[in-house]
């Protein structure tokens, strides 16, 4: 029987050297992540960017929705994949960050397509209610995992993806020995995710883990008492729709 591989440093530069080349840009704000200290890990992996890239191309897709951006690898990867016609709207209540992803966005001549919304993430999709995507890419504060996922089931078209990020939370899920909030509640939202008959879902082991969903049938209105238990993108991050990315 078949084997996932361990991917070691040399494997993964293998990988690099034949797989998708970064954008100049790409790189430029991974450099520039790296002088951030701890914070520097809410960005995505170099290797979500190759699969959000191909996964936009494969599927088609035109309009996308960002829930938490950080300083804007992820947006940035994602509107270099969108046709010249293509709409993403970016969701982060970090000013400071978000200004900084603009100017990253500009430079890569991707500042068309892309609108910056700066507040609380479930301030601003209850503004963008009446709005449809075909994907959504949630990185943001794990205190609102659920909120988010329903509220994007709303506004997600039918047949559409939501990619999900850091749902393996650095291994943690899988070992009993972590019974930390943070590592309980990315459990309880895999479960609640894989039971919810609206979608069919598969976890990929890329960066801290991918959730890709996609919408089996049409969705209804969100259910009732659904609330979260999640805190900060990483440990300890903070709430309301920043981060990630």
């Amino acid at each position: 029987m078949g084997a996932n591989l361990d991917i070691t440093d040399k494997l993964q530069n293998y990988i690099n050297k034949f797989g998708l080349k970064l954008n100049p840009v790409q790189q430029e704000i991974i450099d520039y992540n790296k002088t951030l200290g701890d914070i520097k890990r809410m960005q995505i992996d170099p290797t979500q960017c190759h699969f959000l890239h191909l996964i936009i191309k494969i599927s088609n897709i035109k309009n996308v929705l960002e829930i938490g951006t950080f300083t804007g690898l992820s947006a940035l990867s994602i509107s270099l994949a969108l046709p010249e016609d293509g709409k993403l709207v970016v969701l982060d209540k970090n000013e400071e960050t978000s200004k900084i992803a603009q100017n990253f966005f500009k430079k890569a001549n991707q500042g068309h397509k892309i609108t910056t919304i700066i507040k609380p993430a479930l301030e601003s999709l209850n503004d963008i209610k009446n709005q449809k995507f075909d994907m959504v890419f949630i990185d943001a504060d794990k205190m609102n995992y659920k909120k988010y996922y329903e509220k994007s089931l709303g506004l997600i078209n039918q047949g559409g993806l939501i990619i999900i990020d850091n749902v393996l939370w650095h291994g943690e899920v899988a070992d009993v020995k972590y019974s930390d909030k943070y590592t309980i509640n990315i459990r309880e939202f895999n479960q609640f995710v894989s039971e919810d008959k609206r979608v069919e879902q598969v976890i990929i082991p890329l960066g801290d883990g991918l959730s890709l969903i996609h919408i089996s049938e049409p969705t209804r209105p969100e259910r009732s008492g659904v609330g979260g238990v999640w805190v900060g993108k990483k440990r300890g991050g903070g709430g309301g729709g920043g981060g990630g990315g």
